[in-house]
């Protein structure tokens, strides 16, 4: 349990902040025309690796914690027609390209990727190894709900090339899945990782969340405990973000049966210690892993990122999203595209790249992302020797540093020249410390979650 004293200390920052997955953050993306994400695109250097991130906007049914861009249905056809979109815009990207670029890391998102069909799965990834150079060691990942791992889709994603593979799992207890809408047991879970180990897919992710309706700290550790039973590689630990105003399932969960701030805290050092026990190694804000994963190893010698997708080894400079309401970064800036399927199709139908808002990103704004991204990955950033190597005065955010100094005072960092230090029993807190570095953030939008 954490320490009562610095409970309250933590509690007292405790703010609405942005996860920063980006800098700037999405809800700062303004209008950006399609034709400006071509010329990015065309101005692409020959020798730039290149990740993939393949979004699959549908679900068989809507969990109530959801914050993703997702439609629930029951009938497939909505969904083979948004793969012949999909496909359309992937061929649309390929061809401003300058020449066949290398590929080392795709990822699919949603969503529930698991609910193509395999023949589906397999066509996406046919069109993305004719249309790209797929590195023979890059990471396939896909996001998939334990409950839809049948033995085609488990035998498609091997023949595909699936190296990864994520379920979501947020809580065992009975009584917590009702209260989500997410009803899947142990035993659910356990039969689809042995599936997709049968098929030579053994490096797994486990999402697992805290602050849900009805969760107590006895479902958490048990939750933390059983899913570690099943040998995960990762396991990210993520706070529910509860936010009705956006996202109107949501209202379906009672505000009553949510934990207060301090439960939640309680919570997270709960599962945290049984993680910890077991030999997992924390990464950034909330993930954890093996000690023979890569990703441990992408940390300690300073090659983290942070994206859309959570933390990733992916290094690659550009990140190119395909499909519905998906997000790329490249140098210039980042690009969305529509998040309505109406626009969507019609912009992809009509040959044009289907991108609706970004951002151009300043030379100011690659510094704060730099330092922003290294105290998200490693809760500590060099802010002297980020600035040196841009090029710019080593004095230059002061004024924020000195500024931090009644968070040292109580304890949830240290500063030692112009270098930052999040405490790990604080890591919750290192979102408020890097929201002092965000130029756009004004601390009254509604859009951000609680940090703790």
């Amino acid at each position: 349990m954490i320490d009562s004293m610095l409970k309250q200390k933590i509690l007292a920052y405790n703010a609405l902040v942005p996860r920063y997955t980006s800098y700037p953050t999405a809800p700062h993306f303004k209008p950006l025309a399609a034709t400006d994400y071509a010329v990015w695109l065309d101005s692409l250097a020959p020798e730039a690796g290149i990740s993939v991130y393949v979004h699959i906007p549908f679900c068989t049914e809507m969990c109530w914690y959801c914050g993703c861009h997702t439609t629930a249905t029951r009938k497939y056809a909505p969904v083979e027609d948004y793969v012949t979109l999909l496909l359309r815009e992937m061929r649309s990207v390929a061809a401003r390209l300058p020449v066949r670029t290398q590929v080392r890391h795709i990822h699919f998102g949603g969503g529930s990727p698991s609910m193509l069909s395999p023949q589906d799965f397999a066509r996406i990834m046919e069109t993305l190894r004719e249309l790209f150079d797929v590195t023979a060691d890059a990471e396939i990942a896909i996001e998939a709900d334990p409950r839809g791992i049948t033995y085609d889709r488990g035998e498609a994603y091997a023949a595909a090339g699936v190296n990864r593979a994520s379920f979501g799992i947020q809580d065992f207890a009975p009584d917590v899945q009702v209260a989500i809408n997410r009803v899947q047991s142990y035993d659910t879970v356990a039969r689809a990782a042995e599936r997709l180990r049968g098929f030579g897919i053994t490096r797994l992710n486990f999402d697992l969340m805290y602050g849900l309706p009805r969760q107590s700290l006895a479902d958490v550790q048990d939750t933390a405990e059983k899913s570690l039973s099943l040998a995960p590689d990762r396991i990210a630990l993520f706070g529910y973000a509860h936010v009705p105003w956006m996202k109107k399932h949501m209202r379906l969960i009672r505000d009553e049966d949510l934990p207060d701030a301090a439960a939640r805290l309680d919570q997270f050092a709960c599962a945290e210690s049984v993680l910890l026990a077991a030999g997992m190694h924390p990464v950034g804000l909330d993930h954890f892993c093996t000690a023979h994963d890569d990703m441990l190893g992408a940390r300690d010698g300073k090659r983290l990122a942070r994206n859309f997708q959570g933390y990733t080894t992916d290094s690659a400079p550009v990140l190119i999203g395909f499909g519905l309401s998906s997000i790329g970064r490249l140098t210039q800036g980042f690009v969305q595209n529509h998040a309505n399927i109406t626009e969507y199709s019609a912009a992809v139908l009509a040959g044009a790249l289907p991108v609706v808002r970004g951002c151009v990103l300043s030379a100011e704004d690659t510094l704060r992302g730099v330092v922003i991204s290294d105290l998200m990955c490693y809760l500590c950033a060099d802010i002297g020797a980020i600035l040196q190597r841009h090029g710019q005065p080593e004095d230059l955010f002061d004024a924020i540093i000195d500024g931090l100094a009644d968070m040292e005072a109580d304890g949830l960092l240290t500063r030692c020249g112009r270098v930052l230090h999040v405490q790990g029993e604080a890591r919750q807190m290192v979102r408020v410390v890097a929201a002092r570095f965000d130029a756009y953030f004004t601390g009254q939008s509604g859009r951000h979650v609680q940090a703790a």
